[in-house]
């Protein structure tokens, strides 16, 4: 029995009997390296390592350390007032400013689960004084979290680009924005429906264009991040790495000196969180990493490649087959460690066929995030229903029509390639 068979077998096992993902991955490189006795345990050690030992990612733990010092310094109140003062006044305004807010929040934090339990939780409970129905307060924070990856900038990005070397961070960065608002109007559009149907009633009157030029510039220099970050890049002045960097300082800047709101004793605690996270995923990026070399030193990658462009599949055909193929893989793999899994295997083949790179990575960073709020296994769900404290069977419930909504959304964003690619072939990204 080949490496790759047993490599396979062993993940499956593993994963039915609760091994979380990351461990999972690497008992069953272990395993497929002890059994089959091709190659040296070693191997599973110095290919850890190697899938760690990257300058692009060390973006990570500096854009994870740069939302931790935003949410430090308050951005969430600010970014929510500024949100909710021009669609709090609507029907169903709350559930619209939950979903602009995200949306800004995406642009610092990278992270669904961090939207989720950061902002999220105080939607949530916002939206549940207002007279909301809790459950479907937190599936809508729940759908509306999805676009925390999409949104530059964005930690599986930075992780896809270093398992497919035909993207660049950058240009995944910018491939994400059009995507990320057309998420956003979606769910919005589910909101104006719930909102219409359940009479969810706006709080209050809009505001004095005063206060509204008011709060603006208080929320300006958060919503700077982003800009200076794709802004930055653009221009020269640094690389996404470098990006990282400045996106900490600017945040440390902005909480200490501009909100005011950041006190120095608080600092110990968010490196503390900021180091675990990154721990998690660079543990989740080796084990792939180990995990991704047995298939790809058996050959797995080239046998799928030469088998699908023998079927003479098309392009599109190809693609829907992918959709489904990804829409099931994510419903039990994390997003991470399914780029790092998946891409080596699945990049080769789209390029074969002629698809543009910077669309199929679009295409497979939705469908694994997706899997977050897909049951059983969606992460995303866990987080929403423990700080919502809504029972999961009621969180399921009320995801219906947002389901649908990210199902219409995948769809045009499969065959509209140029929501993917405009954006970035005009800044000059190939």
């Amino acid at each position: 029995m080949s490496a790759s068979v047993i490599l396979l077998i062993s993940v499956c096992v593993y994963l039915a009997i609760g091994v979380p993902v990351a461990f999972a991955l690497g008992l069953s490189t272990v395993t497929a390296l002890a059994i089959s006795g091709n190659f040296p345990m070693l191997v599973l050690l110095k290919e850890t390592f190697t899938g760690v030992d990257s300058f692009p990612l060390m973006a990570v733990p500096f854009f994870i350390l740069a939302a931790e010092l935003m949410s430090g310094g308050s951005l969430t109140e600010v970014l929510l007032k500024f949100a909710g003062q021009f669609v709090g006044h609507k029907r169903g305004g709350l559930g619209y400013t939950n979903v602009v807010s995200l949306t800004f929040f995406s642009g610092i934090s990278g992270s669904a689960l961090a939207d989720a339990a950061g902002p999220g939780s105080m939607l949530i409970r916002m939206m549940d004084k207002a007279g909301y129905s809790r459950a479907y307060a937190a599936a809508l924070t729940a759908s509306t979290a999805i676009v925390g990856p999409i949104i530059p900038p964005s930690i599986i990005m930075i992780i896809y680009a270093l398992a497919d070397d035909n993207v660049s961070v950058g240009a995944l960065f910018v491939a994400g924005v059009i995507p990320g608002i057309v998420i956003a109007v979606a769910m919005c559009g589910v909101n104006w429906y719930v909102s219409k149907k359940r009479n969810y009633k706006g709080d209050g009157e809009m505001p004095s264009w005063t206060d509204i030029v008011s709060t603006t510039w208080k929320a300006l220099p958060a919503i700077l991040l982003p800009v200076i970050i794709l802004g930055g890049m653009r221009a020269g002045w640094f690389t996404p790495t470098e990006a990282s960097v400045v996106a900490v300082f600017y945040a440390l800047l902005c909480g200490k000196y501009i909100y005011r709101t950041l006190a120095w004793g608080a600092v110990p605690d968010i490196l503390w969180r900021s180091a675990l996270l990154t721990a998690s995923v660079l543990i989740i990026i080796g084990m792939s990493a180990s995990f991704a070399w047995v298939l790809t030193i058996e050959g797995v990658p080239q046998q799928m490649a030469n088998w699908i462009s023998g079927q003479n599949l098309s392009i599109w055909t190809f693609l829907i087959v992918l959709n489904i193929f990804l829409l099931i893989f994510g419903i039990f793999i994390e997003p991470l460690p399914g780029v790092m899994v998946l891409v080596p295997i699945l990049a080769p083949v789209a390029a074969k066929l002629g698809v543009e790179p910077i669309h199929f990575a679009m295409i497979v960073i939705y469908n694994l995030t997706l899997g977050m709020i897909t049951p059983p296994v969606g992460g995303l769900l866990f987080v929403t229903s423990n700080v919502s404290r809504v029972p999961m069977s009621d969180l399921t419930r009320e995801l219906k029509p947002f389901l649908w909504a990210h199902g219409a959304v995948l769809v045009v964003l499969t065959f509209v390639p140029a929501l993917s690619t405009w954006l970035p072939h005009f800044w000059g990204f190939k």
